[in-house]
């Protein structure tokens, strides 16, 4: 098991927000990127945050949106649609949306809108 997966998201997310806001978004569009992935609602989210969810508890009770399979690409070297274990791609989806919203991609192809 990987260590990401025993880590709360709760540690990880302040990063998340600053990855993001340095490059000028904010952490309302950050949520909503986490949202449109997990499909929790505002205040699941901030439970989440607030209890200290695992990665690996987060991404179980998510209802992982469909067209998360149209995230592709490269995370540290790592093609994401090449992740074997399940979880360690739902992870690596996050990460690769954080890094397109900091990247200043258009919110709407970040959440892969057609």
């Amino acid at each position: 098991m990987h260590r990401i997966f025993t880590t709360a998201v709760a540690d990880v997310y302040p990063h998340y927000v600053t990855k993001v806001e340095r490059k000028g978004r904010s952490r309302d569009e950050l949520d909503e990127v986490i949202r449109w992935l997990t499909g929790y609602d505002q205040a699941a989210l901030a439970r989440h945050l607030a209890e200290g969810t695992t990665f690996e508890d987060f991404f179980g009770q998510a209802q992982l949106n469909p067209a998360s399979e149209l995230i592709t690409g490269s995370v540290c070297g790592v093609k994401v649609q090449e992740v074997e274990d399940p979880l360690m791609r739902r992870i690596r989806y996050l990460d690769k949306l954080v890094d397109e919203l900091a990247k200043g991609k258009a919110m709407d192809k970040v959440l892969r809108s057609t």
